[in-house]
């Protein structure tokens, strides 16, 4: 029988977001940079604890560093780019129309493709997508069923993909052959959590962020739980790893629509793991 691990978790920040989410880590901003996504705020932590608050939209959805500098974060209905690490964002065309659909989560592949999902903003089955978004900036869509896109992650060798759409009661895997995702199968429900966002660790095992569940799993690439950090809240919606070795585990948490308060709901969290992160997949566009 596998032993679950449980490590610790201390509080980083004040409850400093509504919707906190998306937390990625990269050297390029300085560290740990994260949205407030309904107040559409990238949040970066610097080395004093304090926070910078940039505007970037209505929404802001996620984030990712480019491979040519700046960033690219999700907004609205879409994407924007940043050539600096604190640059305002420049939208691109918008990927649909529908107002009552809003960006919601992504991530990039080894190749820099990336990968964003939408959701409804009433989560209405079957009406948002998960769209490819390549470095030219040409955009196809990968799902067109999807209810509530959320974390995408890969494999450290590039042959895997895992994905979150909540709707669908835990994480799914693809196989990534020439660059497709493919061969769609269940990897390991959420035991009556929702699958938030999620990110792979250097040895291939999927943590993710379980809301509703207050926790945050990791599983083996066979789908064994090997550990779980306990949050003091709820609404856990994502996780990465980061700091100078990789080895903290950073979780965002939310208060949105909360009948009960929490007091530290909103707030960034850290554990200390032991299987380091691998560095943030930046995109190429």
């Amino acid at each position: 029988m596998t032993t679950v691990a449980s490590y610790p978790v201390e509080q980083v920040t004040d409850a400093v977001a509504y919707h906190a989410e998306g937390p990625v880590w990269s050297e390029t901003w300085g560290g740990l940079r994260w949205v407030d996504m309904l107040a559409g705020d990238l949040l970066t932590l610097r080395d004093d604890a304090s926070i910078d608050r940039l505007h970037v939209g209505d929404v802001a959805a996620f984030v990712r560093p480019r491979t040519r500098g700046g960033y690219v974060v999700g907004v609205e209905r879409g994407i924007a780019l940043a050539d600096s690490a604190d640059a305002v964002p420049v939208p691109s065309a918008p990927l649909w129309t529908d107002p009552g659909v809003r960006m919601n989560e992504g991530g990039c592949d080894p190749s820099g493709v990336l990968y964003a999902g939408s959701m409804g903003y009433e989560k209405v089955a079957g009406a948002a997508s998960l769209y490819r978004i390549d470095a030219d900036g040409a955009v196809s869509v990968v799902l067109d069923d999807v209810t509530v896109s959320n974390g995408i992650d890969f494999s450290p060798d590039g042959r895997l993909a895992y994905y979150n759409d909540t709707r669908t009661g835990g994480t799914d895997v693809f196989d990534v052959v020439d660059g497709v995702l493919t061969g769609r199968r269940p990897f390991r429900s959420a035991d009556g959590a929702n699958a938030d966002g999620l990110t792979v660790d250097s040895a291939g095992n999927v943590w993710v962020a379980l809301n509703h569940g207050g926790r945050v799993r990791c599983c083996s690439p066979d789908g064994v739980v090997l550990a779980e950090v306990e949050l003091p809240v709820r609404l856990v919606t994502a996780c990465t790893l980061g700091g100078p070795d990789l080895r903290d585990l950073y979780i965002t948490t939310s208060r949105e629509n909360l009948d009960d308060p929490e007091p530290e709901a909103g707030a960034l969290f850290r554990a200390r793991v032991e299987v380091p992160g691998k560095p943030v997949l930046p995109y190429a566009g």
